[in-house]
């Protein structure tokens, strides 16, 4: 069973920059797609920024040109760098394969990110 453990949340001011790592386990990394999502309060889940096998990116306008998502495959570890923080982007964030997240078969406990004013 495949599974992805998301980490580097907590508490930043406005302006600030915080990155996220995401560390995956059994599963072969390297042959898949990988998500950046987040929730806030009372909203729905939403996809922040995508990199595929091949490196291509993209991402959600609302973070565009702020957030960059990387990936080691040699560390099976999957990146989120967030700069120039809003108090809007307070929210759990997690990562995930994007099949894994449409069908709802697998979440991580996500991790933290609080953006003060």
């Amino acid at each position: 069973q495949g599974q992805l453990v998301e980490s580097g949340g907590g508490s930043v001011q406005a302006g600030g920059s915080q990155r996220l790592s995401c560390v995956a386990s059994g599963i072969s990394f390297s042959l898949f797609d990988i998500g950046w999502y987040r929730q806030a309060p009372g909203k729905e889940r939403e996809l922040v920024a995508m990199i595929g096998t091949d490196r291509r990116t993209n991402y959600a306008d609302s973070v565009k040109g702020r957030f960059t998502i990387s990936r080691d495959n040699a560390k099976d570890t999957a990146y989120l760098q967030m700069n120039s923080l809003k108090p809007e982007d307070t929210a759990v964030y997690y990562c995930n394969i994007p099949s894994w997240a449409t069908s709802n078969r697998y979440w991580g406990q996500g991790t933290q990110v609080t953006v003060s004013p």
